[in-house]
């Protein structure tokens, strides 16, 4: 296996001149895998046609005597990766498409209350908002702890569980959050609501490649993920998982040729449109498990973030009380007091600064009203990228 750190940057097309500290917003694809995509539209430019309805999907219900269909092979691919039948697993573009298509499938009625948790995603929350203020629906929104310290799993149920209510049709729940960027104890308070009858759709945008999946095991009712996130597939390629007791209820957010005939045959055509991310992500996973080697490129991520993320905190006097078991490739760290003192507006005028003026890409954001910077570990890293930021942010000349 490689040597990690900066020296793999030659697998990617980043600029060498810039400090890359965001994977976790935007990830960056590498060489192999967008030369398999390339490979991939060359393929579909030779017989667009013939490529699009007799090789990539199916329209007409499956046939067993056919040639499985290369959209499905992919889906197979991804589903042994996440823990999942292929059959169970249709593209999107990214997780937050998945969540629409969930969100836009559940009929609601005025009074019905969706549960979303104090740290899901901005554009999460606004979908959520929007379906239910055209049924006439509300949105909850669970306080979940942070900073957290110790096992946060019997406080995370226990603020789930006050939340649910007879009213209650659905429960979204983070698996890696993108504000705070700890893994939460999703299996639990799927528990949680499984006992209350309350379906489950687990946001997993960050999860897919950081962290090792068993979705079936999960035993929730739909989980979405991004590939070209951790899992090094190209932009734009998702996922959503369907438990087989709702297969008959979801449907995509553009309604095309496959209505009623299947879940797969509804999602894998929704109209003309480029598969080659789609059909590249079985290349992503290759690369993790060939090249880097799966268990070590975590292993790599989860010490560099979670050593870093802690003296980063020290040498700013911030406490950093986050459990090891709750980190994967991203941790949040409040920066020091002179920022913070300087409110929400100090986040987007630092990360601003930091690109422009040092070439250095990373994630600020305010939670719960501190300015904080989240912190991304690629194989391309090393401890080097991280004391760049450091020095930037202690220089930054406020």
């Amino acid at each position: 296996m490689p040597n990690f750190g900066r020296s793999l940057l030659d697998h990617w097309w980043l600029d060498p001149a810039i400090t890359y500290l965001n994977h976790g917003t935007v990830g960056a694809t590498p060489r192999v895998v967008l030369q398999a995509q390339q490979d991939w539209q060359r393929r579909i430019e030779a017989q667009p046609a013939a490529f699009l309805f007799r090789e990539l999907m199916r329209v007409a219900p499956d046939d067993p005597a056919a040639p499985r269909p290369l959209l499905r092979q992919a889906a197979d691919a991804v589903g042994e990766f996440v823990g999942a039948r292929g059959d169970d697993l249709v593209f999107v573009d990214n997780a937050s498409t998945g969540i629409n298509a969930v969100l836009r499938s559940i009929a609601l009625r005025p009074g019905d209350e969706i549960v979303v948790l104090d740290q899901a995603y901005g554009a999460v929350v606004k979908a959520a908002e929007y379906v239910a203020r055209g049924a006439g629906a509300k949105v909850v929104v669970v306080a979940t702890p942070f900073p957290v310290q110790g096992d946060a799993t019997p406080a995370c149920v226990e603020a789930l569980e006050r939340a649910l209510t007879p009213r209650t049709r659905l429960a979204i729940l983070d698996h890696i959050s993108s504000q705070t960027a700890l893994v939460l104890p999703v299996a639990a308070m799927t528990a949680c609501c499984r006992a209350r009858g309350v379906p489950v759709l687990v946001d997993g945008a960050h999860a897919p490649g950081a962290i090792a999946l068993d979705i079936e095991a999960l035993a929730a009712d739909w989980y979405v993920g991004n590939l070209h996130k951790w899992a090094f597939a190209p932009r734009a390629c998702g996922f959503l998982w369907v438990a087989p007791a709702q297969r008959g209820a979801v449907h995509p957010p553009v309604i095309s040729w496959g209505l009623d005939v299947g879940l797969t045959q509804e999602f894998d055509w929704t109209g003309t449109r480029d598969p080659s991310a789609m059909l590249s992500a079985p290349a992503g996973i290759a690369f993790m498990r060939d090249t880097l080697g799966l268990d070590a490129m975590r292993r790599w991520n989860h010490d560099l973030v979670w050593r870093m993320a802690s003296e980063l905190s020290a040498r700013w006097a911030q406490p950093f009380t986050t459990p090891e078991s709750m980190v994967g490739c991203m941790a949040s760290v409040a920066l020091p007091a002179r920022i913070d003192a300087l409110g929400e507006s100090a986040a987007t005028a630092l990360k601003d600064w930091l690109f422009f003026e040092r070439r250095i890409e990373a994630q600020v954001l305010t939670i719960q009203g501190h300015v904080c910077v989240r912190l991304a570990a690629q194989v391309y890293n090393d401890e080097t990228d991280y004391e760049r930021l450091a020095q930037a942010v202690d220089e930054w000349p406020v």
